[in-house]
């Protein structure tokens, strides 16, 4: 059974006629998939990659249709390749069970190479694009080989001290699957606001930097449940629909492990630099190795390797504890040839203000771990630098120069 919602933007999108035979998408078994929550709608459109690049006017015609749909708020439709001659679903969407699981195919992705600040070329004959991405100097993703290493700590950190050195700084949550900016940010009740430009919309913003996030559009515990293709859609969309004005920097929280986000980001946008952050235990640091050497194959420039959690200092008598050993990450950066950043211990005022939604860089600006983030911050700045250009005319830093050992 389908409920009534479903079935009234199922007739809705319909109406948007294929332009090459004037049939409805749905009819013609377009829809690849459809995901309700709530008022906010995400429809996954499949089309062959030949036509991918002329059929924005029909992916904005649907958009358009669903949300002239009484209870829908928010619409997002995304294309998704379809391979020549692949088999197409045997129901309709129609037909398929109302739930909050997407339906659609996974298809392999090709990483293309690309070029450091330019736009990288798209998969020979995937139909798709470099994403514009306007007036964004630089991007840097923020990865990490496995989860559970403080990777989206270390993104927000970052962030902020980017931002406090001066710069304009966007942040993108690219773990569809389980997004944590809003929560870190402070931002757990915000919602994006409809932009000025047309077909975008505003990001919230925390601590002077905007935050772009899939969490800002489901319930925080609500699964998304997607299949691959979607998932990269509803991405490529954050990107490309976010009115994200001039920006510096935009820092990418990437998901774990080297997928398809991974490989779509490499492939579709035109990253500056990659960072990796890893705990000191070998098993964390083996899928570090094979996150860095993904981006490597794709052509992405490695700005460094980070230790996060890498010891653990007693607050009350000082004493230092390895707790998950200590130098490992510093070891595999010099044997892979990459710069090391520097080390962030772990410490309780960390997570707490991660969990709380009060990071670090902004309730403790001065003390140590703050100024740990802010040297590593102050590399990254330099290598976005090298990469493509220095900034005009930067701002003067809330930070003081300081060397770590």
């Amino acid at each position: 059974m389908t409920s009534p919602l479903r079935e009234t933007i199922l007739a809705a999108l319909n109406e948007v006629k294929d332009p090459i035979d004037g049939t409805g998408i749905v009819d013609k078994n377009m829809v690849q998939g459809i995901d309700i929550n709530g008022e906010n709608v995400t429809v996954m459109i499949g089309v062959d990659p030949e036509r991918g690049p002329s059929l924005e006017d029909l992916r904005q015609s649907a958009e358009r249709a669903v949300n002239s749909v009484n209870g829908v708020t928010t619409a997002r439709v995304a294309l998704t390749a379809e391979r020549s001659g692949a088999a197409k679903s045997s129901q309709s969407p129609a037909s398929q069970p109302d739930s909050r699981q997407s339906h659609g195919h996974d298809h392999a992705h090709k990483p293309a190479s690309a070029g450091v600040g330019t736009r990288p070329a798209a998969t020979p004959g995937s139909g798709q694009q470099p994403l514009d991405l306007g007036a964004i100097r630089s991007v840097v993703t923020v990865a990490s080989g496995k989860g559970g290493v403080g990777k989206s700590t270390t993104a927000v950190n970052l962030a902020l001290s980017l931002a406090r050195q001066g710069l304009s700084v966007g942040l993108l949550d690219a773990d569809i699957y389980g997004p944590s900016l809003p929560r870190m940010m402070g931002l757990r009740t915000a919602k994006p606001a409809h932009s000025k430009k047309k077909g975008k919309i505003t990001p919230p913003s925390a601590f002077g930097v905007k935050i772009m996030s899939i969490g800002f559009m489901v319930d925080e515990e609500q699964p998304v449940i997607w299949r691959g293709p979607m998932a990269m859609g509803a991405l490529e969309q954050l990107l490309r629909d976010t009115d994200w004005g001039e920006l510096d920097v935009l820092v990418v929280d990437m998901p774990p492990g080297t997928g398809d986000i991974q490989l779509s980001m490499a492939q579709r946008v035109p990253v500056t630099g990659a960072v990796i952050v890893s705990t000191p235990q070998d098993i964390a640091l083996l899928d570090a190795r094979k996150g860095l050497n993904m981006f490597r194959k794709v052509n992405v420039p490695i700005f460094g390797l980070i230790e996060n959690m890498s010891y653990y200092q007693c607050p009350n008598c000082g004493h230092v504890d390895h707790v998950f050993d200590h130098g490992g990450a510093h070891k595999a950066a010099d044997e892979l040839g990459v710069p090391f950043l520097g080390e962030i211990p772990l410490d309780l005022k960390i997570r707490l203000g991660a969990d709380e939604g009060k990071p670090i860089i902004e309730t403790d600006p001065d003390g140590a771990h703050s100024q740990a983030y802010a040297n590593i911050a102050r590399q990254i700045a330099v290598a976005i630098d090298e990469q493509v250009g220095p900034k005009a005319k930067p701002k003067k830093s809330l930070f003081p120069k300081i060397s770590f050992r």
